[in-house]
């Protein structure tokens, strides 16, 4: 009996040690079934419709296993995933249906969420990638718990996405081939380099309650008040008379893998703590990420990774 134990006990912690563990497979068959209920979903009268972008959520743990010891499957994944994408829609062509894209490309994102468990995993689909003017029947949520293994569908907003993880190394795009036929040398992940995302909102009237968002896509940029009158993909302008021109230099280091801030204006405080203004020499401070930045005492600045 007690061999019949023993064995019984191993056998158990495998079962386990499978369930937390996902495979290649497990993430590939996923985002078809996605991507066939999308199809059941959103198509009417003879036209197929389809999402076209599939935000796929893991345990931190989970995904960084697929990063240190998987180095790369997301993309074959992806390949492999398309290639079934366009198998399904040409047999809807076949059978006399519309098959027309909503977008010009496919773009797939592997996040974390801090909540989930090992071996738990959620599913977010949009019809154009990027958008955030989606109908909120469009924008869903489908969780997979471990513990139950029972979907969860549910409708979400955009702050709901401020709980997950997005790393530029888990974006993917796809461009659509009107032929049905994958391209494998197309596939890319760069999501056109940015490093960080910042946020802030300004107390100018005309700006009250609205959010204004800067991707970070240069190594260094420049935030700047209202009096800019320069523009390129480095110049981050606030809209508004408390931020001065200029007001911060950003830099990222990619050899430290950190950032920099160098502080220009009037004020600077950087979570709570006074920032020096720089002169001739440029003094940078470190800046780490979900940081708070404060203008002149009245405008926010929030720094989050890409």
């Amino acid at each position: 009996m007690g061999l019949h134990d023993w064995f019984l006990k191993q056998e158990a912690t495998e079962v386990t040690q499978q369930i937390l563990s996902l495979t290649p497979d497990d993430v590939y068959k996923y985002i078809v079934q996605k991507f066939n209920e999308s199809i059941a979903q959103l198509s009417f009268a003879n036209r197929i419709v389809f999402f076209h972008e599939f935000i796929i959520c893991f345990n931190p743990e989970d995904y960084n296993q697929f990063m240190d010891n998987k180095r790369g499957i997301f993309g074959i994944i992806i390949q492999e995933s398309v290639k079934q994408f366009y198998d399904i829609l040409k047999t809807y062509k076949l059978q006399g249906k519309t098959v027309e894209p909503s977008s010009n490309k496919w773009v797939f994102r592997f996040v974390s969420h801090p909540d989930y468990t090992r071996g738990d995993k959620s599913f977010i689909g949009k019809l154009l990638p990027g958008s955030s003017q989606q109908k909120e029947e469009n924008l869903r949520v489908t969780f997979i718990p471990r513990q139950t293994g029972i979907a969860e569908t549910f409708d979400i907003n955009d702050d709901i996405l401020k709980g997950f993880t997005f790393y530029s190394e888990g974006y993917y795009e796809v461009p659509y081939m009107e032929d049905l036929v994958l391209d494998d040398k197309k596939i890319t992940n760069d999501e056109n380099q940015v490093i960080a995302r910042f946020e802030t909102i300004v107390p100018d009237r005309e700006f009250a309650g609205k959010k204004i968002e800067f991707l970070m896509k240069e190594e260094e940029i420049i935030v700047t008040g209202k009096e800019e009158h320069k523009e390129g993909s480095n110049i981050f302008r606030i809209p508004s008379d408390w931020v001065n021109t200029p007001h911060l230099r950003i830099r990222y280091d990619k050899k430290e893998n950190k950032f920099f801030l160098a502080s220009f204006g009037e004020k600077t405080i950087l979570n709570e703590t006074l920032v020096s203004t720089s002169g001739d020499n440029i003094e940078w401070v470190e800046l780490p990420l979900n940081s708070r930045i404060v203008l002149n005492g009245i405008v926010g600045i929030n720094i989050f990774k890409s």
